[in-house]
């Protein structure tokens, strides 16, 4: 899933790195802070995530993209075939 949030400063950054990092429900995230843009990665229902986020950064969070993968790609993707 990719977000838009507003990262005006280091500590929005940090604040937002630390509030991934402590989500169990997420397994990987990127973070473009010039775009303003950040992926997730994880099993999750996309709303209930942008809301969380929302809550802890009290900032707009934005859904611009979302792309989910069954569980026969992710095994494709681990095995190698």
């Amino acid at each position: 899933m990719v977000m838009r949030v507003n990262i005006d400063c280091h500590g929005c950054f940090r604040k937002l790195r630390r509030t991934l990092i402590n989500m169990k429900e997420i397994e990987t995230h990127a973070i473009e802070k010039e775009q303003c843009k950040v992926s997730v990665c994880g099993r999750f229902r996309p709303s209930d995530m942008a809301i969380k986020i929302r809550k802890k950064m009290n900032r707009r969070v934005e859904i611009m993209e979302i792309n989910e993968i069954n569980d026969e790609q992710t095994e494709q993707i681990s095995t190698g075939q």
